[in-house]
């Protein structure tokens, strides 16, 4: 069970994981070594699964976001498992969602170019053999960043 503290100390990271302890002890009023205790308590724990550095996709050459639905004509096992390892396998898939609904799966890519989108959705996607359908959305703008989970 998460407590007060812990659910502060959870928000301070997500906004800044490169708090030290004496700076987390210092938000959370504990000392620095008790605030460090309990940040790797909740990595033990699994609450905290990682550290990243968040980059701007402009400025990395991948001047395309979008979104791709993807519906499979075919449900067996064995054709699901295939195409989530081929998704794994593709660096331009950034997220991706198993849905209820029309499609299957909603994908998360980023590519450098409308060309590279386009490569991905005919020449990967689309001849999977257990894929029937794939529908695309581009991302014009990103007005809210992806957030922090709620605490």
């Amino acid at each position: 069970m998460l407590d007060e503290t812990d659910k502060r100390l959870l928000s301070a990271l997500q906004k800044n994981a490169h708090l030290t302890a004496q700076e987390l002890g210092e938000v959370l009023n504990l000392s620095p070594s008790q605030a460090g205790r309990r940040r790797q308590r909740l990595e033990s724990e699994g609450y905290i699964q990682g550290y990243t550095a968040r980059l701007d996709p402009s400025k990395v050459g991948l001047s395309v976001q979008g979104f791709v639905q993807v519906t499979l004509g075919v449900h067996g096992p064995e054709h699901g498992r295939g195409f989530v390892s081929m998704v794994s396998t593709r660096p331009e898939i950034t997220s991706a969602w198993t849905l209820t609904g029309d499609a299957d799966y909603l994908l998360r890519v980023y590519c450098e170019d409308l060309s590279a989108l386009n490569t991905l959705i005919h020449e990967i996607l689309l001849p999977h053999p257990a894929v029937s359908r794939v529908q695309s959305q581009i991302v014009m703008d990103q007005f809210k960043r992806d957030a922090p989970l709620p605490t």
